[in-house]
């Protein structure tokens, strides 16, 4: 079975990102078709990339960059939860992604991102950003608005019609995650 992280890619106090994640991840369980899983960055205290080696080398120095490495590893594909911050994405997820190299190959990745106007700037970044690292980014994604999928900004009460843009998206990362596994295996 295919396993799927959910990033959680905001680490700042009083985040949306959490009701997103635990959304993504309600929905996606409900489906019976892989294993997903969220991974919320703040739980790994991944400081301002402070590794001595470039990350290809996979020569980590420090233990919780193993522990993120061995969590990356784990997952055959990935659902990135991001907020959009002054058009890109946070740093922290910005540093998370940079950390490592060749846990992140010949994976597939869709975006759900939340913002003014849905992230969908954040998730071009991050999508560019992915692909340097291997990861095959889906052409499906969830774009949540602050204004309408929000309300007060803060109380997330998404639109019915983002649960047909989730399942698309999984059922992308599915795909792709399951037709990129030869690649891992070798």
């Amino acid at each position: 079975m295919i396993k799927v992280g959910i990033i959680l890619g905001s680490t700042r106090p009083g985040r949306n990102g959490e009701a997103v994640a635990q959304w993504v991840h309600e929905l996606a369980s409900k489906r019976g078709d892989a294993e997903y899983e969220v991974v919320d960055l703040k739980d790994y205290d991944l400081r301002h990339l402070d590794e001595p080696n470039i990350p290809a080398m996979g020569n980590y120095a420090h233990e919780h960059t193993k522990r993120w490495s061995e969590r990356i590893a784990s997952f055959d594909a990935f659902v990135f939860v991001t907020p959009e911050y002054n058009h890109s994405i946070p740093g922290a997820l910005k540093d998370a992604v940079d950390f490592l190299y060749a846990e992140w190959n010949n994976k597939a990745a869709g975006f759900v991102g939340y913002g003014v106007d849905g992230a969908a700037r954040a998730v071009e970044h991050l999508r560019s950003i992915l692909s340097l690292v291997g990861v095959a980014t889906v052409s499906q994604q969830v774009t949540l608005s602050l204004f309408t999928d929000f309300e007060n900004m803060s109380d997330f009460k998404p639109a019915a019609l983002h649960e047909d843009k989730l399942n698309a998206v999984l059922d992308q990362i599915l795909a792709w995650g399951g037709a990129l596994r030869p690649l891992r295996a070798a």
